[in-house]
């Protein structure tokens, strides 16, 4: 009886697996998107790798992907500003869901651990847990799926505080769009951390412009745009930045960015919103996907 009980529970297509908490969820997500690079950043710095002609420039991405290789191994933090998690819960959820996210970071904070970011904005008091006012960020889009997904985003000060928005006139056109989003990146210089990856947001209102564009940033950058003439802006951004010479930390070098990823939505037929994310090249992200039954999967874009 005992053989036959051992075989059963080890069977893997009939394997048990226990339900998580949200809680855990969290804790295991900051966890996952801090230490190990997702798949398609990482073939995207190989690539760069390849087609990098500057000494100086090959070095650093050499670099750059020890320390990847390093922190998955090690399980710590590719980068010491473990930045400020943002997330994005899609699917079916309740209210709960803050709390849980709320008590996750705080452990994930001690745990991992995550650098406290979080400071009053004007005494720069330190909250020590990654909370506080307004804390944590979560973006909510209710769906009538089943299951619900949790995406999470640290984001770090170096890439975040690049971040720009223009109102342009409508008149500028597209040119006028290309040329402030070029300009956005060269004048951001290596204080992102190139390789980049760009998020763009064009349309909307200047408050959901400015949110495409960091959304922008959870797009895989190794499948193209659904919409053919956003994915002929992405190639032709793409080639003009890696051609400025910019490159990796702003050292010199042909690979400036990894990706151009822009969103868009209709705007006021006066104005002409755009909005520019960056994103360093540790563009940190991961997704959980959490079924009715309390199972979850784990997923980094690229894999």
């Amino acid at each position: 009886m005992d053989t036959v009980l051992s075989v059963y529970l080890y069977d893997a297509d009939i394997m048990i697996v226990l339900p998580e908490t949200v809680e855990d969820v969290v804790v295991k997500l900051l966890r996952l998107s801090n230490t190990r690079l997702s798949h398609d950043i990482g073939w995207a710095l190989e690539a760069a790798a390849g087609w990098e002609t500057n000494e100086i420039a090959y070095s650093q991405l050499g670099c750059i992907m020890d320390n990847v290789k390093k922190a998955e191994f090690l399980g710590k933090p590719m980068c010491q500003d473990t930045g400020v998690p943002i997330f994005y819960v899609s699917g079916r959820f309740d209210t709960s869901v803050r709390d849980e996210i709320a008590n996750g970071i705080r452990r994930a904070t001690k745990e991992i651990p995550l650098r406290p970011n979080a400071v009053d904005p004007l005494t720069r008091e330190n909250t020590g847990d990654n909370l506080g006012e307004g804390m944590p960020i979560i973006h909510y889009h209710p769906t009538d799926d089943d299951f619900m997904d949790i995406t999470v985003l640290p984001k770090g000060a170096g890439s975040e505080n690049m971040t720009r928005l223009a109102m342009l006139n409508p008149s500028e056109g597209v040119d006028g769009v290309k040329r402030f989003i070029i300009d956005t990146v060269l004048n951001a210089g290596g204080r992102p951390c190139p390789p980049s990856i760009v998020g763009v947001g064009i349309g909307g209102m200047s408050d959901t412009c400015v949110s495409m564009a960091k959304e922008a940033l959870l797009m895989p950058i190794d499948k193209r745009n659904p919409d053919p003439v956003l994915d002929a802006l992405e190639e032709e951004l793409f080639i003009k930045l890696n051609e400025s010479g910019l490159g990796p930390m702003g050292l010199g070098g042909n690979s400036t960015v990894l990706a151009v990823r822009i969103k868009k939505a209709c705007c006021h037929t006066a104005s002409l919103p755009v909005a520019v994310n960056i994103g360093c090249w540790a563009t940190r992200r991961a997704t959980a996907r959490i079924m009715p039954n309390g199972t979850v999967e784990y997923i980094q874009e690229g894999e």
